[in-house]
């Protein structure tokens, strides 16, 4: 068991993302969205860090949780932070 822990971590990280971006689609609140892309791209940076690419997390992190959260904060501050339902028929 001890011996597949590095692939079961992946496993998790990976499986975290997918649910995270399943969030962030379903999502009606852009503040929720956001916090939902970050936990996303922090399970990628596991997932990276765990295939031995430390490079691509410290970018991926600055980059995705930082710089790209932000922006999308301050573009939401500008606009509505609710995403309308468009009624058909």
């Amino acid at each position: 068991m001890i011996e597949y822990i590095h692939e079961i971590l992946l496993a998790f990280s990976l499986t975290m993302a997918l649910i995270a971006t399943y969030l962030v689609i379903k999502s009606r609140d852009l503040i929720k969205a956001v916090v939902f892309s970050a936990i996303q791209s922090i399970a990628y940076s596991l997932a990276y860090y765990l295939l031995a690419a430390p490079d691509i997390v410290l970018a991926y992190l600055a980059v995705g949780v930082g710089i790209y959260s932000i922006l999308l904060l301050y573009a939401i501050s500008k606009t509505e932070r609710y995403e309308e339902v468009e009624k058909r028929g």
